[in-house]
């Protein structure tokens, strides 16, 4: 004979769901979760790398009174490839990245230099050209400049 799943349950007409006793869970209670590592990183007991995508089994906890316009911030401990030295970190919505906390230093990463590095220039630009009324001046005849051409070749 075949064995069979119930799918639906029995249940009594006298059956109070609310007199189930209920588990006290304690507030931040820590998970274990697979994540891979979020970014290049070296142990700082034995100066092992770990590198980005390296899968772990880690513990995942609620940053206790920490949160970013609502969102929550979460903190994870995983544990150095070769010396089990305990390693943390947690996320930063603020600037859509993880924050290393303890363990383990962040390795160089050279686009998100280059992207500040633009950016910084980008705002320097703005900046002089706000407070330099030749430059603005020097604008606005480019721009009017690159109008005429284009009249000019609608034209033809």
């Amino acid at each position: 004979m075949s064995e069979r799943k119930v799918l639906n349950k029995y249940y009594p007409p006298d059956f109070d769901p609310s007199k189930i006793p209920r588990m006290k869970l304690p507030k931040n209670r820590q998970y274990t979760v697979r994540i891979m590592a979020p970014f290049n990183m070296k142990c700082k007991t034995c100066g092992e790398y770990i590198y980005k995508g390296k899968k772990f089994n880690a513990r995942k906890e609620d940053a206790e009174n920490e949160d970013y316009l609502g969102i929550r911030i979460y903190r994870f401990y995983i544990k150095c490839t070769r010396c089990l030295q305990e390693i943390s970190f947690k996320t930063d919505p603020q600037n859509t990245d993880y924050e290393i906390e303890e363990g383990a230093t962040r390795n160089f990463m050279a686009l998100k230099l280059a992207q500040e590095q633009e950016k910084r220039e980008e705002d320097a630009e703005k900046e002089e050209e706000a407070t330099n009324p030749m430059k603005l001046l020097e604008n606005r005849t480019q721009q009017s400049k690159q109008e005429i051409e284009l009249m000019e070749s609608l034209k033809s």
